[in-house]
């Protein structure tokens, strides 16, 4: 997978870190060259000094060939602007801006933008939210009419009930395994995180359940 980091503080440079880590091509943006050294003697990813919304940034990080951007520069406003330039303008699948003022949550979701917060938890969040799992099919019935699909819960809807990703007569959690124990849950079941959901879906509905899933 191929992602902008945009701002190398230190939630900037250990998100960066960490999606190496686990294999990604990574490529670098901040107006201070000197924040590239945090990132240690061992990165070979692309490293472009400038302002992370300027048009000709963007386009020598090769912005339209990334699947993912995570703006976290030290100012919100910059981080909304840039992740709505690569949402809405070069299309990028996945867009996330750090956000210091939690108040402004709702209005940045409203717009599509998913925001995460300046801890250690939010680097593990955008590097999950980033990288989990699409979809497996595991199972068709009736010509592909109805699907078993098999995913781990992302990130995003870790705390949140099942309730949420059904749908009557379209999407039903069948099933949760969850550590060494599977077992079927209610509408009321609060997923857990590294829960693998099996799903049984209507095959025109796989859309609606990767927009619950945030996959859309």
């Amino acid at each position: 997978m191929k992602v902008i980091v945009v701002g190398l503080g230190r939630m900037g440079t250990g998100l960066t870190l960490n999606l190496v880590k686990k294999g990604h091509t990574v490529t670098v943006i901040d107006s201070n060259p000197e924040a590239f050294e945090g990132l240690g003697k061992n990165f070979n990813g692309a490293k472009v000094v400038g302002i992370g919304f300027d048009k000709d940034v963007l386009s020598k990080a090769k912005i339209d060939k990334v699947d993912a951007v995570v703006s976290c520069t030290a100012s919100d406003e910059a981080n909304a602007v840039i992740a709505r330039i690569a949402r809405n303008i070069y299309h990028v699948p996945r867009v996330i801006a750090r956000l210091y003022d939690a108040r402004k949550a709702e209005i940045y979701h409203r717009i599509g933008i998913q925001t995460i917060s300046t801890t250690t938890w939010g680097i593990e969040r955008a590097t999950e939210f980033i990288t989990h799992n699409h979809l497996d099919s595991v199972y068709e019935m009736g010509n592909g009419s109805v699907n078993m699909l098999r995913i781990e819960v992302p990130a995003l809807l870790v705390g949140h009930q099942v309730k949420e990703i059904s749908a009557i007569g379209e999407i039903q959690v069948v099933s949760i395994s969850r550590g060494s124990k599977t077992f079927m849950p209610t509408l009321g079941t609060v997923l857990e995180a590294e829960d693998i959901l099996y799903l049984s879906v209507m095959g025109n509905a796989t859309s609606k359940l990767k927009s619950m899933l945030g996959l859309g």
